[in-house]
């Protein structure tokens, strides 16, 4: 996430966006996506990644922790039945790689999962829940760099709520969400928190850019 995407890119990335969401305020947020919309979206982006990539022979899906993995086994469904195929899916911690280090609290290692396979000359899609300042992706390019070399990356997302502080876009977008930086973005999905909606609120504390 970068700003605020499930908690990813919250501070940095997703200061704002969202993820766990300690900094909204769950009274005054207000639904934007529900899980039927979360379901239409992912199924149009599984579509949209089988034409681009002319039938995803060779695409490797890698999940942002913690709820870009989640989006990522769902891609990854949706991918297979659509082509048929084994589509491989990981995960990627980056963690280690992100520039806020030094100002934030210490965190804990999420987990980097790289299909048998690796990732040398695949198209590889990183899977994030939103999409911010754009430095967790720039991270998550890094740590990428660390272990292999695609032949291109290219970038999913469930929500792009703007703000970008670097030249980073998505090749995926479920939904554009215009919003201040004042307002919280914070994504919800059944296998970390029960139900899936993407929330609107106001933000309490100050922004941090993700």
């Amino acid at each position: 996430m970068d700003g605020t995407d499930s908690g990813t890119e919250t501070g940095i990335d997703t200061g704002v966006g969202t993820a766990s969401g300690a900094d909204a305020r769950d009274s005054d947020a207000r639904p934007v996506l529900e899980g039927p919309d979360i379901a239409r979206v992912l199924t149009r982006i599984a579509h949209e990644i089988v034409e681009r990539a002319k039938g995803a022979e060779d695409v490797v899906l890698l999940g942002i922790p913690t709820r870009g993995v989640f989006l990522a086994r769902r891609l990854t469904a949706k991918l297979e039945e659509i082509t048929g195929r084994t589509i491989p899916v990981g995960s990627l911690d980056i963690t280690m790689y992100r520039d806020d280090l030094r100002m934030r609290p210490a965190r804990a290692l999420a987990r980097t999962d790289i299909p048998a396979d690796g990732i040398d000359g695949r198209l590889v899609v990183l899977v994030d829940d939103v999409l911010f300042s754009g430095r967790t992706i720039r991270a998550a390019l890094d740590a990428l760099g660390d272990i292999g070399r695609p032949r291109a990356v290219q970038l999913a997302v469930l929500v792009d709520r703007g703000h970008r502080e670097l030249p980073i876009r998505a090749d995926y977008v479920g939904k554009n969400l215009p919003t201040s930086l004042r307002e919280t973005v914070r994504v919800q999905l059944a296998e970390e928190d029960g139900r899936d909606t993407v929330l609107l609120g106001t933000r309490t504390a100050p922004a941090g850019g993700r």
